[in-house]
């Protein structure tokens, strides 16, 4: 009734498999609808399914109960975005351990420029005016503000975007179709308009406390870097910081008072080795995120000059917002990936582009 995606949907909610454990499964089935139809002694040849895997994979519960899980995705009005799907995000794809489902209310881009804006819930006026005002200017440069939708400096964060009239993702530590903390519920109708609530719980599933540090991996590896505003000695935004580590991001902190409970953390990345924030700018230059007002103008003038055209033109057009991600211009341009290389790499040479890490370009003035 549901097509190929709800055997995505009955792996994703096999949570009495870990994560790692589901992720292996899928590398060796590639698709989840083969797994659903492999029997005990299938299973058994694998080597690293114990027998406690195999109850559940082969569990008559778990199966008969994917039509009732799929009818309360669709009644929340949330989109299933499998890891195999183009929609999936790219940066997150690529992570140790990406989540096999999305589910996702609102508009979820592909390849946006995301930046984590996260800290303390018991925040100082000082942190909540300074993660406001962050996401707001980031905001103004097309950039995605990425946070918790939890208390204090990931609500202003949310706000701060908002405000700058840009996109914002929330990753919640529970189902999609739950407003939590609830205070917080206008503010999700207004990301949901703007942006997008994900999480890789099942709607329905409560904010238990250990959904928390798990969501924190999805927040950092949506994003190319993770801004801490202010975070204890123990603050969960230090999870959210490893994370951002182990996947390559950067990191940046706000120093604070030497004198706060709330600086210990965000002092102590700085001492480690983290970026000092002292402005918005800061962010956008260690990412190479063009905030000149004058660039477009310019980029257009020398794109007329090297008379680019055919394929050149329409890749050099892509790039004008910003990093892109080399998938992301093929789908876009419609144009091989093969092809799409090709004529990068000669952009490249002539000193036009640049390769980012991970397979991201941008223009050269």
């Amino acid at each position: 009734m549901y097509g190929n995606i709800k055997y995505w949907v009955w792996l994703s909610s096999l949570v009495g498999i870990p994560l790692g454990k589901r992720l292996k499964l899928l590398e060796y089935f590639q698709d989840p609808a083969l797994l659903w139809e492999a029997n005990e002694a299938q299973l058994r040849t694998l080597g690293f399914c114990t027998q406690k895997i195999i109850k559940w994979l082969l569990d008559k519960d778990a199966r008969n109960d994917v039509d009732k899980l799929m009818e309360r995705i669709y009644q929340c009005d949330a989109d299933i975005i499998a890891l195999n799907d183009s929609a999936y995000p790219i940066a997150l794809k690529y992570i140790h351990d990406p989540p096999i489902v999305l589910y996702s209310r609102g508009k979820l881009e592909q390849d946006a420029i995301c930046v984590a804006v996260v800290g303390s819930r018991r925040a100082s006026a000082y942190g909540l005016d300074m993660a406001k005002r962050i996401s707001r200017e980031l905001a103004i440069y097309s950039v995605t503000i990425v946070s918790g939708m939890a208390r204090g400096v990931d609500s202003k964060a949310h706000y701060g975007a908002l405000e700058g009239k840009g996109k914002t993702i929330a990753v919640l530590g529970c189902g999609v179709d739950i407003a939590y903390p609830p205070e917080n519920r206008d503010l999700m109708k207004k990301i949901i308009e703007s942006g997008a609530v994900i999480s890789e719980y099942l709607p329905g599933t409560q904010p238990l406390p250990y959904h928390f540090p798990a969501r924190n991996r999805i927040i950092s590896g949506l994003s190319r870097g993770v801004v801490i505003v202010e975070a204890g000695e123990k603050s969960g935004s230090l999870i959210t910081t490893d994370f951002a580590l182990e996947q390559g991001r950067e990191v940046f902190a706000i120093p604070g008072n030497i004198n706060s409970a709330n600086s210990v953390g965000t002092n102590k990345l700085i001492k480690d080795g983290a970026k000092v924030i002292t402005n918005t700018g800061d962010i956008l230059d260690e990412l190479k995120i063009n905030h000149d007002l004058d660039y477009s103008f310019r980029i257009n003038n020398r794109i007329r000059e090297m008379k680019l055209s055919g394929n050149e033109k329409t890749i050099a057009e892509r790039l004008l917002n910003g990093p892109v991600h080399i998938d992301a211009i093929a789908r876009d341009c419609a144009i091989s990936t093969q092809l799409v290389s090709s004529v990068l790499i000669m952009l490249e040479l002539s000193g036009f582009v640049e390769q980012l890490p991970g397979k991201y370009f941008k223009l050269l003035e």
